[in-house]
């Protein structure tokens, strides 16, 4: 199955307006935190300015006898200046009136107290006179400018929500625009910065993830030193060894296949060979009946080495199948094939409890006790000095994990052996062996999530395989 081709963005589809958006989102984010207190103190400075004008008609109260009365123009021109219905003048406690000649009774009447200048009171009667419905009466109570003096105003709240909605108007065409200068600075400097290598760098993925073996797509990076630089290097660099391991694998590859069907005649050409041997092994004449035994023992090496480089080039990467399985009969079962039971001078001890159920593939598992038992088999069978040879598997368990030990008394692993243990076709202990067998049993071993360990012990060679606990079955 073949995943989608990914198809990049566009240039204001991706990280770009997103990055515009935030960006203009948070500038008005900002106004309007901005906004509220500036809008409480342009209402708090228009209702002073008609205040004022209230201080300025009660001192012309004050100039003016008690027994005469305000003249009208007088009246008309000083409620006109403050946009007032009327304007009363308290202090030790008496009170003056200055109205119209027509008086005003107002319906909704909402008191503005400017005696109270905290930041929440003025926001509060902003939002309240912003969003005010038709036809209200403020109120404005303020000081006068002699001590325990007041001065009231009593006018239409239009004026001011007109002036205020106005203010609103200018601020937010005002953070509009900067806003949009703004974000076009930010978005400028960002795409420079990061969009664009960005870009750059999913551009070159989505190609080279295309064509993998054309070096011409394997990015340059930049000279940046940032962390945008780190991953240019890093990439190029990632890209570069896939690219070797791309052409390697495939020149493996045709070297693989050139090697099977090499593999595959020789197998043939050697068992033809191995046929006429034992033909000619049945001859009378003493000279070939002593060279006959080592002709056949060197034809089954190279048909065992054909043999066994075809099996490890047919092997694939299955998934264990896992189910219950009888560790004892299995290991008798792999026994059985490693020609240990009933051989004539090798004593083989299952010593593994017949209550030891592990859920594991039982095919994958055999075969790995398969390869360590022959190895243990072929190193005494090589060793005849050996008194009393002794393959023997035996279980333990440690913590979380179970630890079958398969171990023989022989002559022990050489260095060589030791330092490519499970390197194929370099871990071979005896001439002529491909060191396939333990590559293999690691592979498997590690598929069930374990692993495969060389024991370090004086005398002889002991292979442990470390299973998880969680395998095991109860009963």
């Amino acid at each position: 199955m073949t995943a989608e081709r990914s198809v990049l963005p566009s240039r204001f589809s991706g990280l770009s307006i997103k990055l515009i958006a935030t960006i203009i989102a948070v500038i008005l984010l900002v106004e309007i935190v901005v906004y509220l207190p500036s809008l409480a103190n342009f209402r708090a400075s228009w209702i002073d300015d008609r205040l004022r004008v209230g201080v300025v008609a009660a001192r012309v109260l004050d100039a003016v006898p008690d027994v005469m009365a305000l003249p009208r123009n007088l009246t008309d021109r000083l409620l006109t200046s403050a946009g007032a219905y009327a304007i009363v003048y308290r202090r030790e406690g008496q009170s003056q009136l200055i109205e119209l000649a027509n008086p005003v009774t107002p319906d909704v009447v909402v008191t503005a107290d400017m005696r109270q200048r905290d930041l929440m009171s003025l926001i509060m009667g902003a939002m309240d006179t912003l969003f005010a419905g038709p036809g209200r009466t403020l109120r404005i109570v303020g000081e006068g400018d002699l001590d325990e003096s007041l001065v009231e105003l009593l006018m239409s709240e239009r004026p001011l929500r007109q002036d205020m909605l106005a203010y609103s108007r200018q601020i937010g065409v005002v953070s509009l625009a900067i806003a949009a200068i703004t974000a076009v600075a930010l978005y400028l400097l960002a795409s420079y910065l990061f969009i664009y290598p960005v870009r750059r760098l999913t551009q070159n993925i989505l190609a080279f993830r295309q064509a993998p073996e054309n070096a011409s797509l394997v990015i340059v990076p930049s000279a940046r030193r940032d962390e945008i630089g780190i991953v240019e290097r890093e990439l190029a660099a990632m890209e570069s060894d896939l690219f070797s391991m791309l052409r390697q694998r495939r020149h493996l590859a045709d070297l693989g296949l050139a090697v099977a069907k090499i593999n595959h005649d020789l197998r043939n050409t050697l068992t033809s060979a191995q046929l006429l041997s034992d033909q000619v092994a049945t001859l009378d004449d003493p000279k070939v009946q002593r060279l006959a035994p080592r002709l056949v023992t060197t034809l089954d090496k190279a048909i065992g080495f054909a043999q066994s480089v075809l099996d490890y080039g047919r092997e694939t990467a299955a998934l264990p199948v896992l189910a219950p399985v009888s560790m004892r009969a299995l290991l008798e079962d792999a026994a059985f094939e490693a020609r240990l039971v009933g051989h004539p001078s090798i004593v083989f001890a299952d010593q593994v409890s017949e209550t030891l159920v592990l859920n594991v593939d039982a095919a994958q598992m055999g075969r790995v006790f398969l390869n360590l038992l022959k190895n243990a088999r072929e190193a005494l069978e090589a060793a005849p000095a050996i008194a009393a040879p002794q393959v023997s598997v035996s279980m333990s368990e440690e913590g979380e994990s179970i630890i079958l030990s398969v171990a023989d008394n022989g002559p022990g692993l050489p260095p060589r052996a030791r330092d490519n243990l499970f390197v194929a076709f370099e871990g071979s202990a005896r001439a002529g062996g491909t060191g396939l067998g333990l590559a293999i049993a690691r592979e498997i071993t590690e598929a069930h999530g374990g692993r495969l360990v060389l024991a370090d012990q004086p005398a002889g060679t002991r292979f442990d395989l470390i299973l998880p606990a969680s395998l095991r079955i109860r009963a």
